[in-house]
């Protein structure tokens, strides 16, 4: 839908989804095809080596980079993606305390298990709202607590951005939604998930790194180490996706500022319209 708004609209696609960075990496990570890259500029996509952490920091400034190009050339950027996270960031312009990330920490804390991390957490900061079930972002809180300090609230600044951003969310009911995401897990196999996660592994990205560990690619590698069988991949593949799809809504759902569309009707046209008198 992101394809066919910026095309009408003159605009570029900023992609913002934290797997999709990634190079090389193609199928779970649900590139756009080149079809799709000829018809629409996309950015952020394909900007960092597999074996790379990336993380919200570099997000933003690349992003921020982006959208200045694009609207200096005259046209209107669009945000999509998956990871909400670095579109709140980017559009409401917290800072996230600017710690940087350290990757022999960050490495360490990735290998403790979810309920130590939040142990962790809790002892540098019991006050701290972050999702306890979600590693990524334990591990950043932590970073951030142990490089500046408690309270976690209070390295959350915010600095607001040089532009408005309009926010428009798609809707389905729970049923399309997790047809549509096992409809895709099973392509996702018959395009050779498997094969690509191996090569990688073989060219030395390790199974702990960023990309591998994302939904798919982790369920992948648990095929080639034997501790999953082909038949039960797009089933567990599917399971996981609906999970992260349940909570991205509750995240969604908490934002008044975005107005929602119906995406069994083709939600374009309202959109549009919608847009039109916005932007006047």
């Amino acid at each position: 839908m992101a394809l066919a708004l910026a095309g009408t609209l003159d605009g570029e696609i900023v992609v913002a989804d934290s797997r999709q960075v990634y190079r090389h990496l193609h199928i779970a990570t649900n590139h756009p095809g080149p079809e799709e890259r000829r018809s629409v500029p996309f950015h952020l996509v394909e900007v960092a080596e597999p074996d790379t952490a990336f993380n919200v920091h570099d997000f933003v400034r690349l992003a921020t980079a982006a959208l200045a190009d694009i609207v200096a050339r005259g046209r209107l950027a669009i945000v999509e993606g998956g990871s909400v996270l670095y579109v709140d960031v980017l559009c409401d312009g917290f800072s996230l305390g600017g710690v940087p990330p350290r990757p022999d920490r960050r490495r360490e804390l990735a290998s403790l298990p979810l309920p130590q991390l939040a142990a962790l957490l809790d002892r540098l900061d019991p006050a701290a709202v972050v999702d306890r079930r979600n590693p990524v972002r334990l591990v950043r809180a932590i970073e951030l607590l142990e490089g500046a300090g408690p309270p976690l609230e209070r390295l959350r600044s915010r600095r607001p951005p040089a532009f408005e951003a309009i926010r428009v969310g798609l809707r389905a009911s729970l049923e399309a939604i997790d047809r549509r995401l096992l409809e895709r897990s099973l392509r996702q196999v018959e395009r050779g998930l498997v094969e690509e996660t191996r090569r990688a592994l073989e060219s030395g990205v390790t199974a702990q790194s960023q990309v591998l560990t994302g939904i798919g690619y982790r369920e992948a590698v648990a095929v080639i180490r034997g501790e999953l069988t082909a038949s039960e991949l797009p089933l567990e593949m599917a399971r996981a996706n609906r999970r992260y799809a349940r909570r991205q809504l509750s995240w969604l759902r908490r934002d008044p500022r975005i107005t929602w569309f119906d995406v069994e009707a083709d939600p374009v046209p309202s959109i549009l319209t919608y847009l039109g008198g916005q932007l006047k």
